[in-house]
């Protein structure tokens, strides 16, 4: 290693602070390396993103690490819990057993300098090199490994693409994959999520914020670099990112660059998703494990808030278990299922073993929307209309009550007859469960605590279906061109709707809601669970991964009335997973 940087051994460990990584275009970033007191070998895990590896979780994340450590005391005990960043591991929870922890500062932020541009080739790059360079230290086997939640998840998918000698195994905890697809477009509608996390979560950790920003508790040293730079200095070294995104409102070249080639991802992978992550990372869980070429890959899903068990035990020996194999070539993990499901209860989780995904023996079953407002397995015997105001309450859909405990567990899909009074229409489905006194059931989401069951969106004009890639389960929309609606005429569209799981008991009832807009939860609030300080949004069913762009969404064109065609040939229906 060359430049400066501090090496002290406490704690177990033996830290080198701010270590120079220089990339091939001459930028040097800057990680921080955690490893065992000895001069031997060690496999590597490694972490490259924008959340500045001197900012304390417990600083920079306060409400997340007192609700964890509250509800989880297992993720701060064995641990000083010094050393925990944002979404990262704890290095005193894995050096100790023989493993280099490697955080860097993805370029632009924290103590990187360079430009901000999320996601990018350029930023894919970086990761790759950084893989390579820890690969070659004294302190490393050459085996190395990719472990973190959400950004650290997301770059796995991206870097894997160009097969990294070195990378021997990821694993992509909560993690997107398609960056038009998963991130920025619903169905094609815009998610103003990535432009409110930039401000929040990005800008106020920009590499060159020097002395306006704070200090690592632990090394002195400022954050956000030893620079400090004018407002008019950082706005130029930074992307304009929710710019950038509304400037691409197809799936273009620009979101394909920042995408995953699925056949070129064959190294070994973990994929663990969240049943509450719709709206950014749950589909890429997902679809990652069903469209990577990867012939060692597994699937796991869980539920709770988006960072709890990567950092429970539970969450960790299984990253644990995974590792030790594939970059020690110790342990079990050849004995775990192919797919390991936390599946759903009204009030638990129960965990279950399966052969792949979807799960291969689903009934895949229909339910019909029917005038009365009811869902059936049979069509309706007449032709009907039914019409909404799209920015209003939409139309809810229900089943009788189930007579009998009901799984349902894996994507659904739905197929619309539908018009609109203007050129276009978005259409928002939401998967929901009713209780027998017609309460709604919710559950804590990855970030919201009232989150429905499932969510699709379709926006009508990109209906267009690449039937190569499409299945009934999951239709694929090319996003490649508008197809505009003529008023008062029906189309047929179909809407993706993510995945979900959860075991229906008797005299409850599934629904499915149909709007113009996000859902929001009609239920009691929960303040101290619905505002979280790292999000500009109190949260009313959605979290942060709202669709209100006045831009995407003129009111004018989405403000109009939505029609639902009904009837026995007409084809409207609800496509669910139904398990045995």
């Amino acid at each position: 290693m060359s430049g400066h940087f501090k090496t002290e051994d406490r704690d177990g460990m033996r830290i080198d602070w701010d270590v120079p990584i220089p990339m091939d275009d001459g930028i040097v970033l800057r990680a921080d390396v955690f490893r065992p007191q000895d001069e031997g070998r060690h496999p590597v895990i490694l972490s490259y993103g924008p959340y500045a590896k001197g900012l304390p979780f417990q600083e920079g994340y306060p409400d997340q690490w007192r609700r964890m450590v509250e509800d989880h005391p297992d993720v701060a005990a064995g641990s000083t819990n010094k050393y925990q960043n944002w979404e990262v591991v704890d290095p005193e929870k894995w050096v100790p057993h023989g493993y280099v922890c490697v955080r860097v500062d993805s370029r632009g932020t924290g103590r990187s300098p360079g430009y901000i541009d999320h996601f990018s080739p350029r930023e894919t790059r970086d990761l790759y090199e950084c893989i390579e360079w820890a690969a070659r230290q004294p302190w490393s086997t050459g085996k190395v490994g990719l472990n973190g939640i959400s950004y650290y998840a997301i770059n796995q998918w991206h870097v894997a693409s160009l097969q990294p000698p070195h990378l021997a195994a990821i694993c992509v905890w909560e993690g997107a994959a398609d960056f038009y697809r998963d991130m920025t477009h619903h169905g094609g509608i815009l998610s103003t999520f990535w432009e409110n996390w930039y401000d929040k979560q990005v800008k106020v950790v920009q590499y060159g914020l020097g002395e306006k920003d704070g200090r690592n508790p632990i090394t002195g040293q400022l954050i956000c670099g030893d620079e400090t730079l004018s407002d008019e200095e950082l706005a130029r070294n930074r992307c304009d990112f929710g710019a950038e995104i509304r400037a691409h409102p197809l799936d273009d070249e620009y979101h394909r660059a920042r995408s995953p080639v699925w056949e070129k991802v064959t190294v070994p992978l973990l994929s663990a998703g969240n049943w509450g992550g719709h709206g950014l990372h749950l589909r890429g869980n997902t679809e990652g494990f069903y469209q990577a070429a990867s012939t060692e890959k597994w699937l796991e899903m869980h539920g709770l808030e988006h960072w709890t068990h990567f950092y429970t035990d539970y969450g960790r020996e299984l990253q644990k278990r995974f590792f030790d194999y594939f970059l020690k070539g110790e342990g079990d993990w050849p004995d775990q299922p192919r797919v390991f499901l936390q599946v759903r209860h009204v009030d638990r989780f129960e965990p279950r073993a399966e052969e792949d995904w979807p799960i291969p023996r689903t009934r895949w079953t229909r339910l019909y929307p029917h005038p009365d407002l009811t869902l059936r397995f049979e069509p309706p015997a007449e032709e009907a209309t039914l019409e909404f105001e799209a920015l209003g309450a939409g139309l809810t859909f229900t089943t009788e009550p189930f007579q009998e405990e009901t799984e349902i567990t894996g994507p659904s899909a739905a197929k619309l007859l539908i018009s609109s009074s203007t050129e276009d229409a978005d259409l928002f489905l939401v998967l929901r469960l009713f209780d027998p006194e017609g309460n709604e059931v919710t559950f804590q989401g990855a970030l919201d605590p009232h989150t429905p069951l499932a969510h699709g969106w379709l926006r009508a004009s990109h209906r267009k279906l690449d039937p190569e890639k499409s299945t009934p389960w999951r239709p694929w929309h090319t996003h490649d061109e508008p197809w505009p609606l003529t008023p008062g005429e029906p189309v047929e569209v179909d809407v993706e709707i993510w995945p979900t799981s959860i075991v229906i008991p008797p005299g409850y009832r599934l629904g499915l809601s149909i709007l113009g807009r996000d859902y929001e939860y009609e239920g009691p609030s929960d303040p101290d669970r619905e505002v979280i300080g790292s999000f500009k949004n109190r949260f009313t069913g959605v979290g942060p991964f709202l669709h209100d762009d006045p831009v995407d969404r003129p009111a004018e064109i989405f403000g109009g009335r939505t029609t639902i065609h009904l009837g026995p040939d007409l084809g409207s229906h609800l496509l669910v997973p139904v398990i045995p």
